[in-house]
């Protein structure tokens, strides 16, 4: 079944942390035999990022190629303006059928961001209910991430998550099925976003029980609360744990949860490898997984998200062509806005040159050519901060801004756990001064925290008025048309029958 242009199967993670990964880490005992077999035929991205480290702000990032600052992607509550080109616009253009089953965190009335169909609602709310307040920094909400996630983590026969990510798979099988029977000479670009292993850390017993009587990996940096910086200290007050401490067991049992969690995702790659082979869709289909951002799980004593240490901020990429990619890892640093010009270039087409554009093609390093980038630029306005905090991630250094606090400077490759800070070291100054001077260069940072705080005060007036009265809503509903769907007395029953088996008789 083969046609000029791939098909693009992405399926995405949600709060799946690369350095714990068997794909980067062979000491883990995390089992992700479906991704590990990718990574053998694939395109390993080792030192892969997202560009801001919350949920709505990298995806909007990732589907548009650009920086949060370009496209106002500040929080969990940022609207994503509609007339942002993304992947899915540009990959439509060029006459692919776009689809989207599952996650995206979409706010705002525009639920659809250049995807022909969503097959599914998503799991969070589309309204600005989230909206990050620096008007009152020092105000925990109620509706964040607390520690109830990891004192309640342990095996559970259903849970909310698991009813979102069951619909997920079985929403996007089905769409490579009826692909393969109505439309096989089109390609298509399906992406496949689940939500686990994102907390509560809960998972049914099949996964739970993968994992007795195995040793459970317990956080290796146990860094007392007064030795934090001080972002890491606001976000131990955001997530309720300030001036508080977990039991050692409710920090085993939520990374065995987590760990069960990945062994779930890993199950349901099997299922959609599985579906592209029974289709005969696997040569002609790129598949690419990634994530959106990490989780700290109990390492230096911070969990989920919002920092730009490594287990917050890198994220696993596998690219899987083995006929059009060799096998190879990547080492140089890239980032999910460098996703949308990649699919672009697989596609055979161009991007628009009168247009922003913040990522770079990852065509380079998948074809292993010598001249792929090795950078990755971030920014993080969202809970915890009271500012913008920016991040520089170039060769082996990572370099950490906020106005108001103490620089962080790492040596990733010598110190990968980020527990020597070189900006305060006599030898480092140089480089520190020249990191400083490209952040007053590249941003203007009390002009970009103003338009936050200006977007934070709009976005809470909207939504306290859109509360009033009868309730509007955002949320995507996915339309079902059973007039059309398995035996109705007005279809032919010969010709349905035919048309829905594959292969056809």
């Amino acid at each position: 079944m083969s046609q000029t242009r791939p098909n693009i199967l992405f399926i995405m993670a949600d709060q799946m942390a690369a350095p714990l990964l068997p794909l980067h880490d062979a000491r883990s005992p995390i089992r992700m035999p479906h991704l590990d077999a990718l990574a053998r035929d694939g395109v390993v991205f080792d030192s892969a990022y997202c560009n801001s480290p919350l949920c709505a702000p990298s995806r909007f990032c990732l589907m548009s190629g650009q920086l949060p600052s370009r496209i106002g992607a500040w929080d969990n509550a940022a609207d994503f303006p509609a007339d942002i080109p993304t992947y899915a616009h540009y990959l439509r253009a060029l006459g692919y059928r776009t689809a989207l089953s599952g996650k995206m965190h979409f706010c705002g009335p525009d639920q659809l961001h250049g995807y022909e169909e969503r097959l599914t609602s998503d799991i969070y709310p589309a309204d600005y209910g989230w909206a990050v307040n620096w008007d009152a920094p020092d105000v925990r909400a109620s509706w964040y991430h607390n520690m109830s996630s990891v004192l309640q983590a342990g095996p559970c026969v259903r849970s909310n998550q698991l009813d979102f990510d069951e619909e997920v798979v079985f929403k996007a099988n089905q769409y490579l099925f009826d692909h393969v029977r109505n439309t096989p000479e089109q390609p298509f670009c399906l992406t496949v976003s689940m939500t686990h292993p994102h907390d509560p850390y809960t998972i049914p017993a099949a996964f739970w029980d993968l994992y007795d009587g195995v040793e459970i990996p317990m956080p290796v940096v146990d860094m007392a609360q007064d030795r934090q910086d001080p972002h890491s200290e606001r976000i131990l007050k955001v997530i309720d744990l300030w001036g508080k401490s977990m039991p050692e067991e409710a920090v085993r049992r939520a990374r065995r949860a987590y760990f069960g969690a990945c062994s779930y995702i890993d199950a349901n790659i099997g299922k959609l490898m599985k579906t592209l082979t029974d289709c005969g869709l696997r040569d002609d289909t790129i598949v690419v997984f990634s994530g959106d951002h990490g989780d700290m799980l109990g390492e230096r004593g911070l969990w989920y998200k919002m920092h730009w240490f490594e287990a917050s901020a890198r994220v696993p990429m596998v690219v899987h062509a083995p006929a059009r990619f060799r096998p190879a890892r990547v080492a140089p640093s890239v980032s999910t806005i460098d996703l949308l010009p990649t699919f672009v270039a697989m596609a055979g087409g161009a991007l628009d040159a009168g247009l922003a554009i913040d990522g770079r093609s990852l065509m380079p390093h998948l074809t292993g050519g010598d001249d792929g980038h090795d950078e990755v630029i971030g920014e993080y306005m969202a809970e915890g901060s009271r500012e913008t905090v920016v991040m520089i991630r170039r060769g082996r250094y990572k370099f950490i801004h906020a106005a108001q606090d103490p620089c962080l400077l790492f040596d990733v490759q010598d110190d990968p756990r980020e527990l020597r800070n070189l900006a305060d070291a006599p030898q480092h100054q140089g480089l520190l001064a020249s990191f400083r001077a490209e952040v007053a260069q590249r941003w203007d940072l009390p002009a970009l925290d103003a338009r936050v705080l200006d977007s934070q005060r709009r976005r809470r007036l909207v939504y306290e008025s859109l509360r009033q009265g009868r309730l509007t809503s955002w949320d995507h509903q996915p339309r079902v048309d059973a007039s059309q769907q398995y035996m109705r007395n007005h279809i032919d029953l010969d010709d349905l029958e035919r048309r829905a088996r594959f292969p056809a008789p």
